[in-house]
């Protein structure tokens, strides 16, 4: 068979068995190597029958993973607003992408610890000078019956870090967020900055995606109630095929009104275009 036609007819061999869920979604193929005793052919050819499936959405390389079943060509999507809610069953807060009710979990162990923050621009937002010693949260979290959904990493402004429970793990999400309310920063206000960039590979390994795949970016800035300064920064790490982001739009003063009379005429002028 034409070496062409081989790496295609493998690839079509594997896509089979994947459809047959003799593979589950997030589970690892066997490895090139076996693959290729397993199909009488050199390395290079599964790896070119992997590369076919992996453009087709059924595969894809993660590194320090291998190749990775995908949960379907496209992946359950979160829609992500902007609503914060109160959790109902815990103190503190679930915000867009989360409901308040539903369970996540912790993809790796959480991390609380004292930290420089060497990141200009989240110092900046935070209002600290860069490499000032902060109070770092770090996540990995997501819904139980999911793949890890997101990166969280918060930080936490000196003159609130000493808080009792801010850097604990508490039963419910964003309970440290009621703390802080509690201690006098009642209510918290939040804005987020959205943007589109490539993962590292220690981000892509955590959401087990591979590096080619765009992640969205979303850093929260939380300012305090009481005297208005930021109190916390979080960023938001998320596969971008995991999520749509879902924004109602507002009207500027200057069409709070409706159209005035002659507006009608300005159309006759122009010629009644639609």
């Amino acid at each position: 068979m034409a070496m062409h036609s081989r790496y295609l007819d493998i690839a079509a061999k594997i896509r089979d068995r994947i459809e047959a869920n003799e593979w589950a979604p997030g589970t690892k193929l066997p490895r090139l190597d076996d693959l290729a005793a397993e199909y009488g052919a050199n390395r290079d050819t599964i790896g070119r029958a992997i590369g076919a499936l992996e453009t087709e959405g059924y595969v894809w390389a993660i590194q320090g993973r291998g190749i990775i079943v995908r949960h379907g060509t496209i992946r359950p999507r979160r829609p992500r607003g902007n609503l914060v809610k109160r959790n109902a069953t815990a103190p503190g807060y679930s915000f867009p992408s989360a409901s308040s009710q539903e369970v996540w979990t912790h993809h790796v162990q959480p991390v609380a610890a004292i930290e420089p923050l060497n990141d200009p621009r989240i110092a900046k937002l935070l209002g600290v000078a860069p490499g000032t010693p902060v109070m770092r949260r770090f996540r990995v979290t997501g819904p139980k019956s999911e793949p890890p959904f997101q990166i969280n990493i918060s930080w936490i402004h000196p003159r609130v870090a000493d808080v009792p429970g801010v850097a604990s793990q508490a039963p419910g999400p964003g309970d440290w967020l009621y703390r802080l309310e509690k201690a006098g920063h009642w209510p918290i206000s939040w804005m987020e900055i959205h943007r589109a960039r490539m993962p590292t590979k220690a981000e892509a390994s955590l959401l087990e995606i591979p590096t080619s795949l765009p992640v969205l970016e979303i850093v929260r800035v939380g300012n305090s109630g009481g005297d208005g300064k930021p109190v916390e920064v979080t960023e938001y790490v998320v596969a971008s095929d995991r999520v749509e982001t879902v924004h109602v739009l507002h009207r500027d003063e200057s069409a709070q009104t409706p159209w005035p009379e002659d507006a009608q005429g300005h159309d006759e002028e122009l010629g009644g275009g639609a």
